[in-house]
Order: C-alpha cells, then sequence, then structure tokens
C-alpha cells in the first residue's frame, strides 16, 4: 500500500469547518463527497451544528469516535495549525489545508506556514491555499471546486498535477469538453510537505494513470523531480509538462555573460528534456498531446498520409506537418494502383498526398476501404483523416467507419474535424480517435506522439552520459575560495584542471612587460588585475597589441581612466601574450534554481550578442562529470559547429582537445559545487587540429 493511498483513496473523511450550506466553500466538499456517493464514513465537524447533510456533526476533533484516514480542513489559517495538530496527535495520515494566508504572503506567512508543517508529525499534507483533489478512478472529490458541477466528467487515462488550484478546474472542463478521460486531478500549491514530484512518484505506481499532466510555476526540489521522473518513465509512464514564466528575462549576472546566456526558462527546457519530460507550448497542448498519446499507438517514422474530402482543409493540415518536418510522400505504385482498384468509376485521382475525394464524397465503406489500404502499405506511418461538414449529420457513422478502418493496426490515425463541432470532436475521442478542432492542434499533437516514441525507443537504464571523477591529492590542496577571484587566480584554478592558458605575468612596471616581451617574442595584451572589475573592456581596461616599450604609458592612461569611470585604483596589470585570432568559443557554469548549468556558445565580446549558445544541467552529485557524447551534442548545437568541423574546406579544429578541456572545466565546477556562483572562460581559442585549445580570460565567483 502507498503511503499517499490515504489521501486518494480513503475509507473515511473528516471535514473540519464544514458548512451545511453548498453555496459556501466549506460546504463544496461534503456535498461533493455525498454526490458522488462516498461509500466511507463522513465526519462532520462544526460546533454550531449536530447534524449535517444527514449525518452526525461534532463539536471538535477530539469528539471524533474514530480515527479518519484523511482531513479537509476549511479554516483559517491560524485555526488550521491548530487542526492539524490535532488530527496528527489523533493519528490521522493525511490532511487537505484550503486555507490562504501561508508562504504566499511573504515573510509573515512563511512562519505560519513552518509551523503548519512542524504541526503535521508524521502526517502527510496538502497544501496549504489548495483546492483539494479528485480522484475520477473511484469517483471521489475531496475538493471545493466548482468545476465538479460539469455533470459530464468521466474516468480515463490522464492525470494532472498542477501548482494552482484554478488551473485544474481549468484543465477539467475542458477536458470534460473535448472527451478527454481523467483519473487523478491534484493541486499542490504552496507545497508545504507534498510537491509535484511527490505526486509524480504516486501516479507512477496507479495502474489507472497512464499519461501525467503538470502545470508548474517552478520545480522546488530539482533532485527529488528527477528522481520521481525517472520512476515515471520505467513504469511505462508519459510526463507532459507546461511551464509558466517562459517570457521572463531569466537571471541576470553583473560579474560575467554567464548569468545572462543561462536565462532562466532555458536551464527549465533543458531540464525538462533531460529527464525525457515531454513540454507543452501552448496551454491547449495540454488536452491535444494526450489526446493523440493516450491509445498506445506511436510512430515509426514521420510519413504522413491526408486523406480528405476538402481540398482546403487538407491544404491546412499540409502546411502545419510541413511546418513540424513531417513528409507526405505521394503513394508508390503499388499503393496507388490498390486504391485505384476500390471503385474504378470513382472520378477522381487517388494517385496523390492529400487524397482528396471530394467528388466521390467521402461514404463510410469506402473510407474504411481506403484507411484499411492506407495502413497496409509501407509508404505512410501515420493517417489524418480530413473530417468536413458532411459528418455533422452522422457522426457516429464517420466516426465508427474510421475505427473499424483501423482494424488491428499499430499505426495513429488522427481526425481534423474542419467545422466548428465540439460534439463531433468529442464523439471521436470517446471512441478512441485523436481528433483536433484546429490544424495546428493536429499538427502539434502528431509532433509530441513523434517525440514520444523517440524517446520510448530509448532504454533509460542503459543510458549512461555522466563520468565519475576523483579528486588527486594537489587539487584538493587548493583550499576554499571566497568572492570574486581577479582574472589571474581564476586562470590558476582553471590550469589546475586541465585548461591550456596563454601566457601571462602580472606586472607594476613597464620594466617586467619588456622581460616578459622578450620571452614570448610575440605583441602584447594589456589588462587591468581587479577582483571588482570583471567586465575590463567596459572600463577601458584592455589594450592590445603593445610592444614592451608601450607599456609603460598605457599603464598610467588606463590607471586613470580607470580611476575615473569606477572609481577603483588598480596597482596590478595582466600582461599576456597576444595569440591569432582563431574562432573564440565561450565556456560557462552558473549556479540556477535547478543545479549547476553548464553553457557553450559563440565567445568574445559579442558573445551574448550573437545568441549562440547552448545549456546543460550538470548532474547533482558533485562527484560526476559528464562524457564526451554529452559535449559533441552541446557542440553540434551551436550555429558555429560547422566552422569548427572543417567547414568548406576550411581545416577542422581541434574538437577533441575542447571536448577534453570542458570535461575539466567541469570537474572543476563539480568540485567547489557548494560555493560556487558562476565561472566562465571567455574567449577560449579554437585551433587546427592537433594543435589544442587556449583559454585568453577567466572569471570565478564564489560565495562570500
Amino acid at each position: 500500500m502507498n503511503s499517499l493511498d490515504s489521501l486518494f483513496k480513503p475509507n473515511s473523511v473528516a471535514i473540519i469547518g464544514a458548512s451545511a450550506d453548498p453555496t459556501k466553500t466549506s460546504g463544496l466538499p461534503g456535498a461533493y463527497l455525498i454526490k458522488r456517493n462516498f461509500s466511507g464514513e463522513i465526519y462532520f465537524v462544526n460546533p454550531r451544528y449536530p447534524e449535517m447533510l444527514g449525518k452526525p456533526c461534532y463539536p471538535d476533533i477530539a469528539s471524533i469516535p474514530n480515527v479518519p484516514d484523511m482531513a479537509i480542513i476549511l479554516l483559517g489559517a491560524k485555526n488550521s495549525i491548530h487542526a492539524v495538530k490535532e488530527l496528527a496527535d489523533k493519528g490521522c495520515k493525511a490532511a487537505i489545508v484550503l486555507a490562504s494566508g501561508f508562504a504566499e504572503l511573504g515573510e509573515e506567512g512563511q512562519l505560519l506556514q513552518q509551523q503548519l508543517l512542524e504541526a503535521r508529525g508524521n502526517m502527510r499534507l496538502l497544501g496549504p491555499n489548495t483546492i483539494g483533489l479528485m480522484n475520477l478512478t473511484d469517483n471521489i472529490a475531496l475538493s471545493a471546486s466548482s468545476a465538479l458541477e460539469i455533470e459530464n466528467l468521466h474516468a480515463g487515462p490522464v492525470a494532472i498535477v498542477s501548482q494552482s488550484g484554478g488551473i485544474v478546474g481549468s484543465i477539467l472542463s475542458r477536458a470534460a469538453g473535448s472527451g478527454l478521460g481523467l483519473s487523478k486531478l491534484v493541486a499542490t500549491s504552496n507545497e508545504a510537505d507534498l510537491d509535484v514530484a511527490d505526486m509524480v512518484d504516486y501516479l507512477s505506481e496507479d495502474e489507472s494513470t497512464k499519461i501525467i499532466l503538470l502545470y508548474l510555476e517552478g520545480v522546488r526540489h530539482p533532485a527529488k523531480f528527477e528522481l520521481a521522473a525517472k520512476k515515471a518513465r520505467l513504469a511505462g509512464k508519459t510526463l507532459i509538462v507546461y511551464k509558466i514564466g517562459k517570457s521572463e528575462s531569466g537571471a541576470r549576472s553583473a560579474a560575467s555573460h554567464t548569468g545572462a546566456m543561462a536565462g532562466e526558462d532555458r536551464v527549465y527546457d533543458q531540464f525538462f528534456k533531460q529527464n525525457q519530460v515531454l513540454r507543452a507550448d501552448y496551454f491547449s497542448d495540454l488536452i491535444d498531446f494526450p489526446v493523440s498519446i493516450q491509445n498506445g499507438k506511436r510512430l515509426k517514422n514521420n510519413r504522413i498520409a491526408i486523406l480528405t474530402s476538402s481540398g482546403g482543409a487538407a491544404t491546412l493540415i499540409a502546411d502545419n506537418l510541413g511546418l513540424m518536418n513531417f513528409e507526405m510522400p505521394l503513394p508508390n505504385e503499388v499503393t496507388a494502383q490498390t486504391l485505384r482498384t476500390l471503385d474504378e468509376n470513382l472520378p477522381i485521382d487517388l494517385g496523390n498526398n492529400p487524397i482528396d475525394v471530394t467528388l466521390a464524397g467521402l461514404k463510410p465503406e469506402l473510407l474504411k476501404k481506403i484507411i484499411a489500404t492506407l495502413l497496409a502499405s509501407d509508404d505512410y506511418d501515420a493517417i489524418v483523416v480530413v473530417v468536413g461538414s458532411s459528418a455533422l449529420a452522422m457522426p457516429d457513422l464517420m466516426a465508427g467507419a474510421i475505427r473499424e478502418g483501423m482494424g488491428d493496426s499499430n499505426k495513429p490515425i488522427f481526425a481534423y474535424i474542419s467545422p466548428y463541432a465540439p460534439q463531433l470532436v468529442s464523439t471521436f475521442i470517446r471512441q478512441g480517435i485523436p481528433a483536433f478542432a484546429a490544424p495546428e492542434g493536429c499538427a502539434r499533437g502528431l509532433k509530441a506522439l513523434w517525440q514520444i516514441s523517440q524517446l520510448e525507443q530509448t532504454n533509460i537504464s542503459t543510458i549512461e552520459l555522466t563520468e565519475p571523477f576523483t579528486l588527486d591529492q594537489e587539487t584538493q590542496a587548493l583550499g576554499e575560495f571566497k568572492g570574486t577571484l581577479n582574472e589571474h587566480d581564476a586562470k590558476a584554478l582553471f590550469a589546475k584542471f586541465g585548461m591550456p592558458m596563454a601566457r601571462e605575468k602580472v606586472i607594476t612596471t613597464s620594466l617586467q612587460a619588456t622581460i616578459f616581451e622578450a620571452e614570448v617574442k610575440k605583441p602584447l595584451v594589456l589588462k587591468i588585475l581587479s577582483d571588482q572589475i570583471t567586465h575590463k573592456t567596459d572600463v577601458g581596461g584592455v589594450v592590445m597589441n603593445l610592444r614592451g616599450i608601450q607599456v609603460g604609458a598605457e599603464l598610467e592612461k588606463m590607471r586613470k581612466n580607470v580611476l575615473a569611470k569606477t572609481g577603483i585604483r588598480i596597482e596590478e596589470f595582466l600582461i599576456q601574450e597576444m595569440l591569432p585570432k582563431d574562432l573564440e568559443l565561450f565556456i560557462g557554469v552558473k549556479r540556477d534554481i535547478l543545479g549547476l548549468v553548464l553553457i557553450i556558445g559563440s565567445g568574445g565580446i559579442t558573445a551574448e550578442v550573437f545568441n549562440d549558445s547552448t545549456v546543460y544541467l550538470l548532474p547533482s552529485d558533485a562527484q560526476v562529470g559528464i562524457n564526451e557524447e554529452v559535449v559533441l551534442q552541446m557542440l553540434q548545437s551551436l550555429t558555429i559547429w560547422p566552422l569548427m568541423n572543417g567547414f568548406r574546406g576550411i581545416e577542422p579544429l581541434d574538437i577533441p582537445a575542447l571536448v577534453k578541456v570542458v570535461q575539466g572545466f567541469v570537474k572543476m565546477a563539480q568540485s567547489y559545487r557548494h560555493t560556487l556562483l558562476e565561472a566562465e572562460v571567455n574567449p577560449i581559442l579554437m585551433h587546427a587540429l592537433g594543435h589544442g585549445v587556449t583559454a585568453v580570460d577567466a572569471v570565478a565567483v564564489f560565495e562570500k
């Protein structure tokens, strides 16, 4: 028995603060339980009533004759804390707290929420500030949501977990209207105890749930979510997430480019990809995606046949499928000839795609024959049937014809309902045919099915994208760092982990620069050295292509300019060999709410301008790095990848050397993950194959 069964499938429910008035929020949970013929015991608690809805009403929790499996608490914030304590002491296993006034209101509310958490003891807690949950599988309503007034709710394989109570009702009503069946619905809201990951964990064991929809404002416990997502995948469940906040600019950092290039939403996007969670971009996807996936049929490839009695509607479908990179090949000669022999008197050409039978009319018998032929063909992996206005007069007949045409084929059939006919869409979906009211929804649904089909072909137990490592004694002796390191110290740290650096020297006089020039025999770059100024070019803190004899004048000029612009007097400078302008890259890490984020992209002063970068969430285990495959996939996703790999006869660059450098940089970040805020190398120069890479500038910021 799962520990949350008492919450989702209780045999007895106590309603604390219940009202006999069904028009009040406090009156709804009891009314819905009775309306849905809850077979267990209901204990109403309110000192003002001797009985309620035909059942005894108790003056307080202590008077309840038995220990309830779970309780719904309909009191104010402070009284809810007392009720939770009494219920926990009584032995109640779970409770739902509907009251607001907790962490969502700020510091004072956070203190109350902490008291609530402490009061629960071993009892599991949903909320506070939640609308509750609904178990449609067992017809148990433990909620005050008025969405339960909807009459045509029916059970199905799709569960909804939302951090917003209002959104639960919104999705519920849309699912009911579309014919999509639901299993469990739960609003986690403030997540004082139970959070989204707990619900995914529970639903992974729920036989009635095949698809889990998540409406997220954020992920409070990333490592816990990762484990729950993995458990769901291993159990054969599909996770679909709609994460709000895509328009936010994300975390910014004054210290480096890293914060701006990471960006909150793209990190979430990568987090979901790495956990094989399908992300919904539109709210409508929360209906269209499960409709597409729930019957268990999958795509082997991306070739689609379109069958239509409306040329215009078929063009809409073809156009939207094309935007999703689906192919719509013509039937081969065998398939085309088979279609023609179905009825040689048809005044139509069945050798095209879309296959347009407008002149013949899409009659049920003909429809069944054409569908069966297309399903038997090796030319196509799925069929989209465009259903026109003629189906309005015989919806069940048309749906039945499509269903019979399917036979026992594993190939998916989708229906695009061209006229505005919500009831027709619902009819098709209830009969197991994915149906859509918009061509965009149909195309996006097929795309989601394609993505899920590819994910499910990967055996996640054999995926190994990480590599364990151990720290040698020299590295362990580096010690801890605090605050922002100057460039030279940051480079010294990175070099310990295999980062090749341009030759450089800390100087205070021009004579030191002249001596250094004689050693490197190259032009020089002069930089300010400061742990307070990291964007050196912004304050005139970099001068390039100098000779040693020029450094003295530049030192004084730079010192005066920086002092005037920042109020900071520079005492030390960095002199560095000037290297050829090879391809510039950027490597960075940043601490994010989801963990440490690795960023790789185009480098130099235009790193943010070109916006050519990619991110990856590092493993939560501090002793684990990433393997070569991950780094290569990141590099191959960049626009500049062809320039690294020998574009149009250009000599390939040293990609193997870069991969090893990135792995060493990750090892550094993981070794200091508990104190490191961000680090970057920008630029790192890529040289020809066999000649390695060279880091030119570096930043490292630790907790103070």
